[in-house]
């Protein structure tokens, strides 16, 4: 499922002009009275090569038990993002992307489009990110790492989760798993409602978990999609390498006030 709406060809206006939400063919939330949805920003991955109008990747460094590095990353051609788990040298290698810099958001509805990963030892995830997660003394609402999905499991279980407070000793954070048969196979998507009053995860359209936990982020976030090597996802010396996650999609929309007839 592809984007089909009409943008203009300049990419500054990609980043800015809204469409209506059922021009995406996406199944978001109802709005609430006198709202409506609208496409605030997006990356569909058409093409050959990552917009870095749109995303960074971190400097090739060290990440748990593995290396992220750009190598990992790259666009299929085929309309997708593909983030790789490589074996080189005797390390593991893999990626990570952000929007660090290029679009830091609050409230609106997350979603991305995903093919998991086949093999065990590594984890992908759709998360957000920001500047204030270290702070300590608001709780989260000055910032909050939000864990839309994170999948280190082989089966139908997904993780959505929050952290605050930085991550030493004052870090505080909570989850929430939850079951989705076929979950493995195919693409699904991942979503995140995030009000100025709750947080609501969606796996597919359906409601998965409700929170206000950490008395929700009032700060701007940024989008990150990654993969983790690491013992949390299991032994990645039984991983058949190279695997890797399919990204169809990302988009963020916005609640407008609804056009008057």
């Amino acid at each position: 499922m592809k984007y089909t709406g009409l943008l203009l060809a300049p990419l500054v206006l990609a980043l800015t002009v809204r469409t209506p939400a059922a021009e995406q063919g996406d199944a978001l939330p109802a709005a609430p009275e006198g709202k409506t949805w609208e496409l605030a920003w997006h990356d569909e991955f058409e093409g050959e090569k990552l917009d870095e109008s749109k995303w960074n990747v971190p400097p090739d460094g060290r990440r748990r038990d593995a290396w992220w590095m750009r190598k990992a990353v790259r666009l299929d051609g085929q309309g997708h993002l593909v983030i790789s788990t490589l074996e080189e040298d005797g390390r593991y290698i893999d990626g990570c992307v952000r929007t660090l810099g290029t679009f830091e958001h609050t409230f609106g509805y997350y979603v991305a489009r995903i093919k998991l990963q086949d093999q065990p030892g590594h984890w992908s995830a759709f998360w957000l990110m920001g500047r204030g997660v270290g702070k300590v003394g608001d709780q989260g609402r000055d910032g909050t790492e939000i864990d839309i999905m994170e999948k280190p499991w082989l089966d139908d279980r997904v993780q959505h989760a929050l952290h605050w407070d930085g991550y030493g000793k004052d870090h505080r954070s909570v989850g929430e798993v939850t079951r989705v048969p076929g979950v493995t196979d195919g693409f699904h998507t991942f979503s995140l409602w995030w009000s100025p009053r709750e947080y609501v995860f969606y796996v597919d359209g359906k409601e998965t978990w409700r929170t206000d936990a950490g008395g929700v982020c009032q700060a701007p976030l940024y989008i990150k999609l990654s993969d983790e090597v690491g013992k949390w996802g299991g032994d990645i010396r039984q991983a058949g390498l190279p695997d890797r996650f399919l990204v169809d999609y990302v988009r963020v929309y916005d609640l407008v006030e609804k056009p008057q007839p």
